[in-house]
């Protein structure tokens, strides 16, 4: 059988060899020939990842038969409703799909859609959680006085001085080199 590894980390500064080194060998040990290996680095929130997107093109042509990948949570973390529509749009290209790590995701298995509903709900849930304690860490960071955000363009009690100096809304910008709208932001922060 002729066969897609798909892998992603989520970002560049882990390393996806553990997954392509099992994923490899246990395709071997199954005498699945690899056609091609897709790695993304992102999260894997959406699918709009470039490797993804490839493998369902792919996949669009039958040039494999088959995409393991090493865990649900490393193919999607949509939801239920989007991680199916995935794993739906491969069974209707007639390309399976099988998880290294839940041997028991498996396109030719008779439980396959309970199974993909439970496992897609956690990884959303997990993705939910995360960005729970995100805001939480900045919430913090707020209560601490950290202030958040990208800095102003503008210096603003700058801008109030060059207003109060006669200058037009249009002299101040280009002698700022930001935009009116710029412009008007610092004055309402002056």
């Amino acid at each position: 059988m002729n066969i897609a590894i798909y892998t992603r980390v989520s970002t560049d500064t882990q390393d996806n060899r553990n997954q392509l080194t099992q994923l490899r060998a246990f395709a071997a040990a199954q005498g699945w020939h690899i056609v091609k290996e897709y790695t993304d680095i992102g999260s894997g929130k959406n699918g709009d990842r470039a490797e993804f997107k490839t493998l369902f093109a792919a996949a669009s042509r039958r040039e494999f038969d088959l995409v393991l990948f090493w865990s649900l949570d490393r193919f999607s973390r949509e939801g239920v409703y989007e991680t199916l529509q995935y794993l739906q749009r491969l069974t209707s290209f007639g390309v399976g799909y099988r998880s290294f790590t839940e041997q028991y995701l498996d396109s030719c298995g008779i439980f396959r859609d309970a199974v993909i509903s439970i496992l897609a709900v956690v990884a959303k849930q997990e993705r939910v959680r995360l960005s729970e304690r995100t805001i939480s860490g900045l919430n913090r960071a707020r209560a601490q006085g950290k202030i958040l955000g990208r800095r102003p363009a503008t210096d603003a009690p700058e801008v109030r001085r060059l207003i109060d100096s006669g200058m037009s809304m249009g002299e101040v910008s280009r002698q700022c080199g930001v935009s009116k709208t710029s412009i008007f932001r610092a004055l309402r922060r002056a």
